[in-house]
C-alpha cells in the first residue's frame, strides 16, 4: 500500500474519530449510534497501519482486490445503518401519532370545560 494512502487513511480516521467524539460531546448523539462511527474509524485505522493482515483476509475471503472487500463490507455497514434508522424512525412516527392522540384528548377535555 502507498504511503500517502496510508497517510490519507490513518488522518480520515483520526478526522472521523474527532468529529465524532464532538458531536457527542454537544449531546447531537446518542452513545450507542456513536460507537459504530468509532468502529468505523477503529476498522479505517487498523487497515492503514496493518494492510498486510487486511491483504490476507481479503485473499482468503476470495476478493480479488482489497478495495473491493472494503466497499463490500461498507455496502453491508450502510444496509445494516439503513435498517437501524427506518427502526428508529419508524419508533419516533408511533410516539409522535400517541403523542398527538393525546394532545387532542386533552384538547377536547379543556374545551367540555
Amino acid at each position: 500500500m502507498p504511503l500517502n494512502l496510508i497517510i490519507a487513511l490513518i488522518t480520515f480516521s483520526v478526522v472521523l474519530f474527532i468529529i465524532t467524539t464532538i458531536i457527542l460531546k454537544k449531546g447531537r448523539m446518542p452513545e450507542k449510534y456513536s460507537l459504530l462511527w468509532y468502529f468505523i474509524s477503529l476498522v479505517i485505522f487498523m487497515v492503514a497501519v496493518f494492510p498486510n493482515t487486511f491483504a490476507f483476509i481479503t485473499e482468503k475471503a476470495g476478493f480479488q482486490t482489497m478495495s473491493n472487500m472494503i466497499i463490500g463490507i461498507v455496502l453491508v455497514l450502510l444496509t445494516f445503518l439503513t435498517m437501524a434508522l427506518t427502526i428508529i424512525v419508524s419508533g419516533q412516527k408511533k410516539k409522535t401519532t400517541l403523542l398527538i392522540q393525546e394532545i387532542s384528548l386533552l384538547k377536547s377535555e379543556i374545551k367540555k370545560k
